[in-house]
């Protein structure tokens, strides 16, 4: 294996090494399924690089819902291969991929019908359980089990008495998206790829109709460089279109934007010892568990403007409360919540005009000569997209390119994760911390923890927590720097801490302590530093500002207040 980390020092290297020969494959966006495709590539002995204009995971990957699940919608739908196809991927991500950051999570959900319902549900539950697997063992979560109305409010007392006649409760998935996408990126790195974000591709190298490479510019120094390839891979999500204007075609599909929102609340707002899901009129609602907190979500509604930057709004925040509030002895209103963030899925379009009605599925086209594009999906079945996109990819190489590998490629963090955990008393001895906060930097870095742990045996003062943000080290800022690729402030209250949507402030309050982590390990002068910590608090600003607007379209003015930390133009 190569180096591990994405550190500035590598950013540059992998910069430089990109432009010294033709690669085999240049993948232009670094969301989960780039991330994948990277990985995917590299462990097929291909030379390969991944860009991405703004940070790792910081479009949809960073925005989702934080569910790996097949998708029990999807099953009523009567989508059995889709549903099949998750099942087999959480399998995988709970027991060799990512056993350190994906981890089972338990669901109730209430029957409000007497007679025909229970049967309903649990004929369906059967057949999801029995998809998934044929044991617990390679399942990866329990079976579902029936409760009845005192057993459900046994486990989840804040439930109205009257709002169920029973329940079921079944066990899904859940992930940290962004660490997740980021560690893929980092393992692909591991295995040879090149990886840089702040790099945005401004246009396409073409020799006749064909695709030769692409120009990027580093936002970060404003150099712009032309990469060559024999094969280029548009992985842009709800980017797609554009990125295909770019060769100034349409390509063969169109990819829609739908927005989802979350809410964020504190764990003591809902008493439960698991978590809910919901049908709506329009979908289904889940409460998640997500360590001291609940993730309330989602919705699902055309979204047509800014797809960097989705907003909040008002009536998306009522609309949830409004849901969740209908079944809950204490409703929680617009005090309780501690955060809200707002992503975009990237749908195939079709003929629906509803977007909770286009297709889940994913697409993969060779739309121009050495051009790949690959869109859709959803971020369960990333592996799949990934594999697929890279099966396109080898039709236009010289010469037999293996088949993918990465059912079998644990993540950094994952191989020797049982061992890590089993020994998490003696690692908090050894360290001298506390065993709550060991078992919490395992979910996060798994068997890396040590990396971590080392920084503060150097350097007792980055032992401390962070102000406002108990649950996360000063080490852990540094280590965003060293070896998570994080460049600004934004990329590490946001996607590799979770602060900007736990903390009630959302980070305000640490803004400049972690500023001043970040700055000796990335360079910065006192002028950059300061502009960091204001342009994260113009950010916050206008995300709440956003969140009091009544619609999209005002929402994502007052959104727009806040620039960007690098201008992508």
């Amino acid at each position: 294996m190569e180096s591990t980390a994405l550190s500035p020092a590598e950013r540059t290297r992998a910069l430089a090494a990109m432009q010294e020969e033709e690669l085999d494959v240049v993948i232009v966006g670094g969301g989960v399924v780039g991330a994948g495709a990277a990985l995917d590539a590299a462990t097929r002995g291909l030379s390969v690089a991944i860009l991405e204009a703004r940070d790792w995971a910081s479009g949809t990957s960073s925005r989702s819902s934080k569910l790996i699940h097949g998708g029990l919608r999807y099953l009523e739908m009567l989508d059995f291969r889709l549903v099949r196809e998750a099942l087999r991927e959480r399998a995988l991500l709970l027991r060799t991929l990512a056993p350190h950051l994906v981890r089972p999570v338990p669901f109730v959900y209430p029957l409000t019908h007497r007679l025909w319902e229970r049967p309903y549900v649990g004929a369906g539950l059967t057949l999801y359980d029995s998809m998934g697997a044929v044991s617990a063992a390679s399942r990866g979560v329990p079976r579902h089990r029936h409760l009845t109305r005192r057993q459900a409010l046994s486990l989840v007392p804040s439930l109205r008495k009257d709002s169920l006649v029973g329940a079921v409760q079944y066990y899904d998935a859940q992930v940290d998206d962004a660490r997740h996408t980021m560690t893929l990126v980092r393992t692909a790195v591991a295995y040879g790829a090149l990886a840089a974000n702040r790099s945005r591709v401004m246009g396409f190298l073409r020799q006749g109709e064909r695709v030769t490479g692409v120009r990027v510019r580093d936002l970060e120094s404003g150099r712009e460089l032309e990469i060559r390839a024999k094969q280029v891979l548009n992985a842009t999500g709800v980017w797609t279109d554009e990125t295909q204007a770019m060769v100034g075609e349409r390509g063969q599909f169109r990819v829609r934007a739908s927005k989802g929102i979350h809410l964020v609340v504190p764990r003591d707002r809902i008493q439960s010892q698991s978590g809910l899901i919901l049908r709506t009129e329009k979908s289904v609602l889940f409460v998640i568990p997500w360590g001291r907190h609940w993730i309330i979500g989602t919705t699902d509604t055309d979204w047509s403007l800014d797809k960097a930057h989705p907003a909040a709004s008002s009536s998306d925040i009522d609309y949830l409360l409004r849901h969740v509030n209908r079944v809950l002895t204490t409703p929680l209103s617009r005090e309780d919540v501690e955060g809200v963030y707002a992503g975009l899925r990237p749908l195939l379009a079709g003929e629906s005009e509803q977007t909770s009605q286009l297709s889940r599925e994913h697409v993969v086209g060779h739309p121009t000569p050495g051009l790949v594009v690959v869109a859709g999906g959803k971020y369960t079945t990333y592996r799949v997209m990934a594999a697929d996109a890279v099966d396109e990819v080898s039709r236009g190489l010289d010469g037999r390119v293996p088949s993918s590998c990465t059912a079998r490629i644990p993540l950094l963090g994952a191989e020797g994760y049982d061992a890590a955990w089993n020994a998490r008393h003696r690692t908090a001895t050894r360290y001298g911390v506390h065993v709550a906060r060991v078992e919490h930097l395992l979910g996060r870095y798994g068997s890396l923890v040590e990396e971590v742990l080392d920084l503060c045996a150097d350097e007792p003062d980055l032992a401390r927590s962070l102000p406002g943000a108990d649950d996360y080290l000063a080490a852990e800022v540094v280590y965003a720097c060293t070896h998570e690729g994080a460049r600004h402030l934004d990329d590490v209250l946001t996607r590799r801490t979770r602060i900007s949507i736990e903390a009630w402030d959302r980070g305000v309050s640490c803004a400049e302590t972690v500023a001043a982590l970040m700055a000796p390990v990335l360079g910065w002068s006192a002028e950059q530093q300061r502009k960091e910590v204001e342009h994260y608090l113009a950010r916050v600003e206008a995300e709440r500002a956003s969140q009091e607007q009544p619609d999209d379209e005002t929402a994502d003015s007052a959104r727009l207040g806040a620039p960007e930390i690098v201008p992508l133009s």
